[in-house]
């Protein structure tokens, strides 16, 4: 990270007294001025003092309070401090920088950073334009105000350094058409990330969740990020906050869509949402949660649904306008998950005996998340590392599958020493 250096010179005055004979109408003036108890100044002097008070003029204008308070013991001030991360005035997250590094990287400041000698730098773009800017803001068009006009608008996105690896995209706003109403397919709208990983297209609302992207190790083609819109009117509205993750510091594994860290958390699929959202087709990722320190397993148990009669925080297949039971396994029979599933690597009950015939099971599905075939609901726990769930539905929802929601999950990771392990 480099250190950005602003030198600040205080003028130096020298005074050189020079040999010059003063005339008797200066020394006459100078004399009455002492005998009034006076200050008699020359033409030179009087236009020193004005230059002096002009550059305090100056002075108070240009510089902030916390520089204008502070004591300098020297002619030369050197300040340094380094391009790390701010927080702007208006919320959004920045670069530490100069006020003219950030206009010629094109950037706009955000409030002071490094106590008042560096401006926080905020980069935000929108539709056909590049960057290679770390903690850029993809934004639609005409931002903040919502987008109701069909398109095609793309972000491409450049390494800042062949050492970046991965990159980050946190949806801090996310609202686009959702899927068609039959099969639950992105057919209007559409976010697609292409040049890295696969990662399926999206579409509805995914406000506060994110991606990973794998961009691969050295110079590589761009990661292109690109909002199709389409169809009906709509008021579409996105932010996108885009990070380059250095190699040496990778969060995460290969093959993590998501990438979460803590104790504990919840989890989303895509376009969740208890009342409005719909399942989305075509989804196979990964997610993915970092073990804790002194953590040998984890338990999920479906969020609390304070909308609907009952829950739908866990509906993948089968009609879930009706009651439907959980299911388990990969066969085919009418209680498997052959479609749709949430995979939990030897997920158990928690607090319930699992059926004679399995000790644990890994896909589950239905309408009620449960590690068995049940009406109840109940958590549950893997112990599998690492921690690591799959996502997977197909293309086909109807005419068996309707009004599916997807999933949401609490997770709770659970320490070595709990006698459930």
């Amino acid at each position: 990270m480099g250190l950005k250096c602003l030198v600040i010179l205080f003028g130096l005055i020298k005074f050189c007294k020079a040999n010059e004979t003063m005339n008797t109408d200066t020394l006459s003036k100078v004399a009455d001025s002492r005998a009034t108890g006076g200050i008699y100044l020359t033409k030179w002097n009087r236009g020193l003092e004005r230059g002096h008070q002009d550059t305090k003029k100056i002075e108070h204008r240009f510089w902030s309070p916390v520089q204008r308070e502070s004591k300098f013991l020297s002619l030369f001030t050197v300040v340094t401090f380094p391009n790390g991360g701010c927080a702007g005035a208006s919320g959004d997250n920045g670069t530490c920088m100069t006020a003219r590094e950030c206009s010629s990287r094109g950037g706009s400041a955000n409030g002071y950073c490094a106590n008042g000698f560096g401006l926080c730098c905020i980069f935000m773009t929108s539709c056909e334009s590049s960057t290679s800017e770390n903690g850029t803001y993809f934004v639609n068009s005409g931002y903040p105000a919502p987008y109701d006009g069909t398109g095609s608008c793309e972000l491409t996105v450049i390494k800042s350094h062949p050492d970046v690896c991965q990159i980050r995209l946190d949806f801090d706003r996310f609202s686009i058409a959702g899927p068609e109403q039959m099969n639950h397919v992105c057919n209007q709208d559409q976010f697609i990330v292409s040049g890295g990983n696969p990662i399926p297209a999206i579409c509805g609302t995914n406000q506060g969740s994110h991606m990973y992207v794998d961009a691969g190790i050295g110079t590589t083609n761009p990661v292109k990020l690109t909002f199709v819109t389409s169809g009906n009117p709509f008021e579409r509205l996105w932010k996108v906050k885009v990070t380059q993750i250095p190699c040496n510091t990778i969060y995460k594994d290969e093959g993590c869509l998501q990438y979460y860290t803590g104790v504990s958390g919840q989890l989303q699929s895509f376009n969740y949402h208890p009342v409005s959202g719909l399942q989305l087709s075509n989804q196979d990722y990964g997610i993915c949660i970092r073990i804790e320190r002194n953590f040998c397993g984890i338990q999920y148990t479906a969020c609390v649904d304070t909308v609907n009669n009952r829950s739908r925080a866990f509906t993948l297949t089968g009609n879930s306008n009706n009651p439907v039971n959980s299911m388990i396994g990969s066969g085919s029979g009418p209680n498997n998950c052959a479609n749709d599933w949430l995979l939990i690597p030897c997920a158990a009950n928690v607090g319930r005996l699992q059926p004679a015939q399995a000790l644990c099971t890994d896909r589950i599905c239905g309408g009620t998340f449960a590690a068995d075939l049940s009406m109840q609901a109940s958590s549950v726990l893997s112990t599998v590392k690492p921690f690591r769930l799959w996502f997977h539905t197909d293309s086909v929802e109807a005419p068996a599958d309707m009004g599916n929601r997807g999933f949401c999950l609490n997770y709770m990771q659970q320490p070595c020493t709990n006698n459930v392990i």
